[in-house]
């Protein structure tokens, strides 16, 4: 991506940030407990945005209410947008949930629960990763 890309990518986000808190009024979108943009990525020619959102909530209902708001406010949000950031031509805003940040969450559980099966079998949690598990058979003294 170009450097003028990222940089408006950049802008977007943090001025997203702050138009959805300030101005959306929208209350689906504040309803889950924690809205936030992780990034934006733009098209070639800079005319669409999408805009990548971590939602954290009580309930699948409750997330997805707070996307179709975020989707409903996209064009109002798309003006300040274009004034705020400094662009003739204010990209089209298309929102989308984002899964990495579920996936990573998935991701450190599965490591949380090997660390603590290792303890509960007497290993300390790494040892076979690292190379250092103590040789089949072997008492460790």
């Amino acid at each position: 991506m170009s450097a003028r890309k990222e940089r408006v990518a950049h802008a977007i986000r943090e001025t997203l940030t702050e138009l959805i808190n300030a101005e959306v009024k929208d209350p689906r979108v504040h309803a889950p407990t924690l809205l936030t943009v992780t990034r934006v990525e733009l098209n070639t020619d800079m005319a669409v945005a999408n805009c990548y959102v971590s939602i954290v909530a009580e309930d699948e209902a409750t997330v997805d209410a707070a996307l179709a708001g975020l989707h409903k406010a996209a064009g109002f949000l798309r003006g300040p947008i274009g004034r705020t950031v400094g662009l003739q031509h204010a990209p089209e805003l298309r929102f989308h949930l984002d899964a990495s940040i579920d996936m990573s969450e998935k991701l450190a559980q599965i490591v949380r629960e090997d660390e603590e099966k290792a303890r509960a079998a007497g290993r300390e949690p790494g040892m076979e990763r690292a190379g250092l598990a103590p040789a089949r058979g072997v008492d460790k003294k």
